[in-house]
């Protein structure tokens, strides 16, 4: 047995007699080379009993040195006085409290449950670092002191630093209760819980026990039943705790925050900069703390204008640093919950800053750190539970932006360079490959993923793979624009190129242009006719419909066209001719979409290549059409939906749903060029349900559109009111010009 040490001494003794150096003893128990150093030399607080099992496992005590090394920890962890307030109101309800009224209003009703009896009144009310927990726990005593005649009482239980022991925390609730010191002498310390328990049922009190680090130090304190309320402000949800209520806090929402620096700093000034202060709440990221901090500052600098500290914040390598004012900092805030984290659970913290993405699922996690998506999963909780992140309703994970800049900070100091650099080069890897195996569910000779394919999300299905490159497009894209910066050429047009087809899926997404502007670029780096030939055509296809720039799309066709003849690639001149045609159509030019349509087809049946025979007979039909030739066009559209059921047809999966659908859309449009109203609507309401089960809403759209003029013109006003509301409830899915007409349409039609 050791002679007693002091913490510092002893760990140091004991990682020199197992002959490890401080970067060793990192590596086998996952706690930071300088937080190592910062322990041994005694300048940082002891950590929690986690991190110090960490360092015994790392170190291979016995079970003696072990318990040791727990007694040193334990007897050098402070213990902090808790403050009970009587029977009297809270002295620091916040006087410019703002907000959180349906908060407030879920505690009062708590209030008066508790009123009727019987039952547990718990609240634990969570959330992360700077939230206004506190304040808000505070805000609820305040204002309900009333119905608590027994007393009103507040504990801090410093769970984040130096926590106060529960015995201790006990005894003074106790006396604040009015047991007197005879009888506590009298009563067994276990039995201690059990008085406390007794006399919250038969009273009615409010107790507020702030700061509560884990489930085992609050457990004791709460009533079994009775008319007392109580609540538990954590950064933890604390999940352990049975038959409690919940309220997790996040930021406020951004009138709120709004309002509480207009609080601070009183309505003259902060109307003379509404827009400034309008941005200081965006760069404060809504959180209480930080926008109390902003506040303070200017209220202290009261000759500094608004706009100065938004050119201060406005700088996220200070942002963090500029958020002080005397002694309340937003970065402390967040290091004391950090201190408190396993080596594992900080270390994803810091590269979870790497996400570009807003909110995130366990698959990053897991992609960061090279391990199983469970195992990530399990991190990610314990982050959750220190407050550290926060889980939304629709399942994702979600880091608060300042804390992002916190961990990007963490991230900077406390990982090498190149550990940083590969964590990177995962995620963009897995976000790229992922992107790639998706897309091509959409793509003609692809589909499902290969057998060899193991991924870290489920991909089984087309629409599994739809919904991860809609759910995740935010991060993917950001995932291409890095590789295009960092000139990974193959892997920009490789990734676009497997997006072709999803494309039409989401065609106003708003970022195809850039998508396909960045392959094209790629691909002229490497300097692949055919490439060139390929991404030029991708990008000549997007710029007409989503931006209305239809003479650029027709430029970079006509050099598709030329990339492909160098490239001796029969296909990719005829998909250039076929790429054509609708920006000729929409600058009036007819006769000019009608010859490439016409000589696009040729070049494709020469070829054998039916998915681009389809592609342009179907143009090569809508121009007939706008050139007075109703009949012909009729008859090519009605072609492609037999070739479509042929028994042995070549096309088939996705890519024939999508011809099918846009082929019964033509022929509706055919037969109301003839003025056959019938039967153009039967074909658009089958165009119209072939979109919908596919999800081409953009389409769906006009095709909505179309079917209800057809319907006006057959005295069928009822299913057209319908049909063109239906078109309106797609919203920015359809195309302005597309939406307009249908607004006007509907407010023609006769009233019901």
């Amino acid at each position: 047995m050791f002679e007693e040490r002091p913490f510092g001494a002893l760990l140091r003794g004991l990682r020199q007699q197992g002959r490890l150096t401080m970067e060793e003893l990192a590596e086998a128990s996952g706690v930071s080379v300088r937080a190592i150093g910062d322990m041994e030399r005694g300048r940082s607080r002891v950590p929690q009993r986690r991190t110090v099992v960490a360092l015994a496992e790392g170190l291979g005590l016995a079970d003696a040195e072990r318990e040791e090394l727990l007694a040193a920890a334990r007897t050098a962890r402070p213990t902090r006085a808790v403050a009970a307030a009587g029977t009297v109101v809270p002295p620091r309800s916040v006087g410019d409290f703002t907000g959180r009224e349906a908060e407030l209003s879920l505690l009062r009703e708590a209030a008066e449950r508790a009123r009727a009896g019987g039952e547990v009144s718990v609240w634990v009310v969570s959330g992360p670092p700077g939230c206004g927990k506190t304040t808000l726990a505070l805000k609820a005593a305040a204002d309900l002191a009333g119905e608590f005649p027994d007393g009103c009482f507040v504990v801090d239980l410093h769970g984040v630093e130096g926590p106060v022991d529960t015995g201790e925390a006990l005894l003074k609730l106790l006396k604040a209760l009015g047991v007197s010191d005879r009888r506590l002498a009298k009563e067994e310390p276990q039995g201690h819980a059990g008085l406390l328990r007794a006399l919250l049922r038969e009273r009615r009190c409010l107790v507020v026990l702030d700061n509560a680090r884990d489930e085992g130090q609050v457990r004791p304190l709460l009533p079994a039943g009775g008319r007392s309320l109580v609540l538990v402000t954590s950064r933890r949800p604390l999940t352990g705790l049975e038959d409690v209520d919940r309220l997790a806090l996040s930021e406020m929402a951004r009138a709120d925050a709004v309002a509480l620096l207009r609080r601070i700093l009183g309505p003259e000034r902060a109307d003379a900069e509404a827009e400034a202060v309008a941005q200081v709440a965006e760069l404060c990221g809504h959180l209480p703390l930080a926008l109390r901090v902003a506040g303070n500052w200017l209220t202290i600098r009261s000759g500094w204008s608004v706009a100065h500290l938004v050119r201060r914040l406005a700088d996220e390598e200070r942002r963090l640093g500029a958020l002080a004012a005397g002694d309340v900092k937003v970065e402390a805030a967040f290091e004391l919950s950090y201190r408190q984290l396993t080596g594992q659970a900080a270390r994803l913290l810091r590269l979870l800053s790497l996400v570009p993405g807003p909110t995130m699922t366990a698959a990053y996690g897991a992609a960061l750190t090279a391990t199983g998506v469970f195992d990530a999963e399990d991190v990610m909780e314990e982050l959750v539970e220190a407050g550290l992140l926060q889980t939304t309703f629709t399942g994702r994970y979600q880091l608060h932006d300042l804390l992002r800049l916190f961990a990007r900070a963490r991230l900077s100091v406390e990982e090498e360079p190149g550990e940083r650099e590969a964590a990177d080069d995962r995620l963009r890897t897995w976000l790229l490959d992922t992107a790639v195996v998706a897309g091509r569910w959409y793509k003609p000779a692809y589909g499902a993923p290969p057998p060899t394919w193991q991924g870290l999300v489920p991909l089984e299905t087309a629409e599994e793979a739809r919904a991860w490159l809609d759910g995740e497009a935010f991060a993917w894209f950001a995932a291409l624009r890095d590789a295009a910066r960092r000139g990974e050429h193959t892997r920009v047009v490789e990734t676009a190129d497997a997006l072709e087809w999803y494309c039409a899926l989401s065609l106003f997404w708003g970022h195809w242009t850039e998508v396909f502007r960045l392959s094209s670029e790629a691909a002229a780096a490497l300097d692949d006719p055919y490439l060139q030939a390929v991404h030029l055509n991708h990008y000549a296809v997007v710029l007409g419909p989503t931006e209305h720039r239809y003479r650029e799309s027709i430029e970079r066709a006509d050099e598709a066209l030329e990339y492909a003849r160098r490239a001796q690639d029969t296909s990719q001149q005829a998909w250039a001719l076929v790429n054509a045609v609708l920006p000729h159509r929409r600058l009036g030019e007819f006769q000019q979409a009608f010859e490439k349509a016409r000589a696009a087809a040729d070049l494709f049946e020469a070829a054998g290549e039916h998915e681009g025979w389809i592609e342009a007979m179907g143009p090569h039909g809508v121009t007939l059409r706008e050139l007075g030739r109703a009949e012909e066009a009729l008859t090519q559209h009605h072609r492609i939906i037999a070739f479509l059921d042929e028994a042995d047809c070549p096309v088939s999966g996705h890519a024939a749903d999508t011809y099918r659908a846009y082929a019964y859309g033509a022929l509706g449009d055919d037969y109301a060029a003839l003025g056959r109203w019938r039967e153009a609507a039967d074909h658009l309401r089958k165009g119209q349900q072939q979109l919908h089960r596919i999800g081409i809403p953009h389409v769906e759209g006009m095709t909505l559109l179309r079917l209800a003029e057809a319907l006006v013109e057959l005295g069928e006003t009822e299913e057209a009111r319908s049909r063109l509301r239906q078109a309106l409830a797609l919203g920015d899915a359809v195309d302005s010009k597309e939406l307009e007409a249908a607004r006007k349409l509907l407010d023609s039609l006769p009233v019901e």
